[in-house]
This record gives C-alpha cells, sequence and structure tokens, in this order.
C-alpha cells in the first residue's frame, strides 16, 4: 500500500473516524476500503472518471473551454457591433 496525505472535508472525517472507532479500526483502513468498494468495477471506476472530468476538468481542456468561450463572447460582441452598424444604417436613410 502507498502512504499519502489526504485531506476531508470536516464532516466526512468526522463520519469516517466515527466509523472507524465503532469498528476498532484505522481511519487509513476505513478510507481504503471505502475506495476499494466504490472502485470495485469498471463501470464505478468511468463514472467517477466522468464526474472528475466534469467537475475538473484537465489543464489542457480548462484552458480550451476558456479559449472557446472567449471566442464566443467575441464573436456575439461582432455581432452586436454589426447589428448596431447596420440599425444605425437603417435610421439614416
Amino acid at each position: 500500500m502507498v502512504g499519502f496525505t489526504a485531506s476531508l472535508p470536516a464532516k466526512w472525517e468526522q463520519f469516517l473516524k466515527l466509523l472507524a472507532d465503532d469498528h476498532e479500526i484505522d481511519l487509513n483502513a476505513v478510507i481504503s476500503e471505502l475506495c476499494d468498494w466504490a472502485f470495485s468495477t469498471a463501470e464505478s471506476k468511468k463514472q467517477f472518471e466522468v464526474w472528475l472530468d466534469e467537475a475538473y476538468p484537465s489543464k489542457g481542456e480548462a484552458e480550451e473551454k476558456a479559449s472557446a468561450a472567449d471566442e464566443e463572447i467575441a464573436e456575439n460582441e461582432d455581432e452586436k457591433e454589426e447589428e448596431s452598424e447596420e440599425e444605425s444604417h437603417e435610421h439614416r436613410d
């Protein structure tokens, strides 16, 4: 087993610690068993990956989305500017 340190939200840390105490096992064992259970099937692993990608896109993907959003905003501004110019031309005629 690989050792690492993770931060848990306070409400989950308290809950998991109580479970560990009730069962007289280490908190790390509870978290390990939780992960084993949560990722015990290929389907659950895939569901987690999909959720993670949506909740926390990879850096490259996040940059691409931001760039695409910036481009869309620029296009919308260009369209509004063109419409405004067309309206002003119509009012002049």
